[in-house]
């Protein structure tokens, strides 16, 4: 709808288009000529330039000053046949020199200086000639240095010399600017003169842009709203950001309605700023920063899928604003996104918020540089000075630094789950692992050992790494509920289970893990793919045990009591983790002089035996992946079965063998 906005209402008449009707003029009238204001307007902006001191300029042009002072005083020193000086000496100029003394060498060069700081002051051009130039320095010495003749020779010499050829002036397009709309002004605005009666169009034929000026003077030219127009832009619009959200969701295929809805409000809030600062905005600033938070919080593809809707659905045609800087900052946002794409904490993500604007203030520079070679005026009609590109990346940076203010607000706000926050969750002295640590000390080992399976099956076929590190090891937090319930955290005591004596009940317990799992998923607020590995990594699979225990009292039980309620894993990350639950126990097992095709074989049975019951169906998990990962699982039980050398362990002292 914003995006739509400026098509909402449209004249109905444009010049160059075909008269629908005979226009007369009502009443005599001075009609201002829009067509010929512009082109007034053009003409004095080639010729209306306001040039203002440059200061750095201005001081090198004195420093060249001193160091050519300096270099004639070596020439009085050593003699004008024995040294090169600043400029060729005269018979006189060279006695004169000779015998100047200290204080009227002091006082030749002061007077000099005074000299150089009136010229400069006025402001000096590139483009003087030689003669013109000379003679304005002998204007500005007559009356400075002594009366010496030599010494106001001299003096000329070296001042028109040290100035020739530079300026210190620049364009200052404010004062440019305000100089034209003076100028307008002083000139009158251009108008077209109507008498009543007179013929403003004849029906069928062409509109002229002064006609078009008149007929909108007398009200004939309707601004309605344009349904045609507008609802074409409007669909463009609404094309544009169906397919932004339909590539997100493939490359995510997690995507949240809560993280659609803060790529579209991002999206209005860019399209709002452009159609406020029209021809003023900046690209760089409207672009770069939620390029960099869509990134850090959805990926690098939904990033850069964003910032081509972005930069491409532009309200209404660039209206002084060069192409080129779109296209620049369409660049810096993408070499954002890939960048960000692989930081792993937030002190990464700070050195990239400084580095992108000076990386944009270098390539906006050199591109200002070659402008005169290639001609292509990507700025448009002005050229921006360096203070301004400054101002600009300077503005880049501070919208960046408040945009990694705002990630963590983001990150809770609409469950986004950046590399930092992954990292963050994964510390195991965080609350939540902690009491599993303590609590539940076999099923945390049994985590770290399913952790290190499915990080290296996640790395086999490049699924994130990150995001199954953290999620394998929350997946068992529900056992905190009841630890000693499960096998790995029972010591000698009798088993819970066999008091029991009720399968069913039993498999309830075992549901009981995931659902109590999730609630502390909830209350700790970890983020929803995070909390998705707690019943996913069970799915739907059959409580063996237990319903073969019921099967023996009852062969005709249903066996829908015995399976977890699911879901079945939806992503790649969650079924390897599903997949490695299953193989660590089976590989653990494993008796030590196990050959690795033997250890293939099994982990190969357990993973078809998930396939078969239906269990990788959403996963997107290829046979290639799946292959794989039965490799990869193989290889971390090879480093978990290394040999180590038996040590022999001293005696105490004082025993006897």
């Amino acid at each position: 709808m914003v995006s739509s906005l400026p098509w909402l209402l449209k004249p109905d008449l444009q010049p160059g288009s075909l008269a629908p009707f005979d226009a007369v003029a009502p009443k005599a009238a001075l009609v201002q000529d829009s067509t010929a204001l512009e082109q007034r307007r053009s003409n004095l902006l080639a010729r209306s330039v306001v040039q203002v001191i440059d200061r750095q300029q201005t001081l090198e042009l004195r420093q060249r000053l001193e160091r050519q002072l300096g270099e004639l005083q070596q020439v009085s020193l050593t003699g004008s046949a024995a040294r090169v000086g600043p400029v060729n000496l005269d018979a006189n100029e060279q006695r004169w020199l000779q015998k100047r003394s200290e204080n009227e060498r002091l006082a030749w060069d002061d007077a000099l200086r005074r000299a150089a700081d009136r010229m400069l002051s006025q402001g000096l051009v590139s483009g003087l000639a030689e003669g013109q130039l000379r003679e304005a320095v002998r204007l500005q010495v007559r009356d400075l240095v002594a009366e010496e003749p030599a010494a106001r020779s001299l003096a000329a010499k070296l001042l028109s010399g040290t100035l020739q050829g530079s300026s210190n002036l620049r364009t200052d397009p404010n004062l440019s600017k305000q100089l034209i709309e003076t100028q307008l002004t002083k000139q009158g605005i251009p108008t077209i003169e109507v008498r009543a009666g007179d013929l403003i169009t004849r029906k069928g034929e062409p509109i002229s842009p002064q006609a078009y000026d008149v007929l909108d003077y007398f009200g004939k030219v309707r601004r309605e709203p344009q349904p045609a127009i507008w609802f074409r832009h409007f669909i463009e619009a609404l094309a544009s950001c169906a397919v932004m959200l339909l590539v997100m969701r493939r490359e995510r295929p997690g995507l949240e309605v809560r993280h659609a809805l803060l790529a579209l409000a991002l999206l209005l809030l860019v399209q709002g700023a452009k159609l406020w600062f029209k021809g003023s905005i900046s690209p760089l600033a409207v672009l770069v920063p939620p390029t960099l938070v869509i990134t850090e919080g959805l990926g690098t593809g939904c990033g850069l899928v964003w910032m081509s809707i972005a930069a491409l659905l532009w309200p209404e045609p660039v209206n002084g604003l060069g192409d080129g800087r779109l296209l620049m900052a369409a660049v810096v946002a993408a070499a954002g996104a890939l960048i960000a794409g692989r930081q792993r904490s937030r002190g990464q993500l700070l050195q990239l918020a400084v580095m992108l604007p000076i990386g944009a203030l270098l390539g906006q520079w050199l591109m200002l540089q070659l402008q005169p070679l290639t001609g292509w005026r990507i700025w448009g009609a002005t050229n921006p000075n360096l203070d301004e590109l400054a101002a600009e990346s300077l503005l880049l940076g501070i919208l960046l630094m408040l945009a990694l203010l705002l990630i963590p607000v983001l990150e809770s706000s609409f469950g986004l789950l950046t590399r930092a926050r992954l990292l963050e969750l994964a510390d195991q002295e965080r609350p939540l692992l902690r009491r599993l640590s303590c609590e539940a000390p076999g099923t945390f080992e049994h985590t770290l050992m399913i952790c290190g399976l499915a990080e290296e099956g996640a790395r086999a076929i490049g699924a994130d790494v990150d995001l199954i590190r953290t999620g394998s090891l929350y997946h068992d937090v529900g056992k905190l509920h009841a630890p000693n319930w499960f096998i790995e955290n029972q010591k000698d005591g009798p088993n819970p289970h066999d008091s029991l004596d009720d399968p069913q009940a039993s498999a309830a317990v075992l549901q009981a893990h995931v659902d109590e799992g999730l609630k502390l998923a909830r209350r700790h607020r970890l983020p929803r793919p995070i909390a998705d590995f707690i019943p996913e990594h069970q799915g739907t699979l059959k409580m063996g045990y237990f319903l073969h225990k019921a099967r023996e009292r009852d062969p005709d039980v249903d066996e829908s009591r015995f399976r977890y309620r699911g879901p079945a894993p939806r992503s790649r990350e969650t079924a390897v983790l599903m997949l490695a639950d299953g193989c660590e126990a089976a590989l653990r097992s494993l008796p030590p002089d196990t050959s690795d095709d033997q250890a293939r074989d099994t982990v190969r049975r357990i993973v078809e035996s998930r396939q078969q019951d239906g269990q990788l169906r959403k996963s997107t998990l290829s046979r290639t992946e799946v292959e794989l990962v039965v490799r990869a699982f193989v290889q971390v039980w090879r480093r978990m079965r290394h040999r180590r050398i038996p040590y022999p362990i001293p005696a105490r002292r004082g025993l006897s063998v």
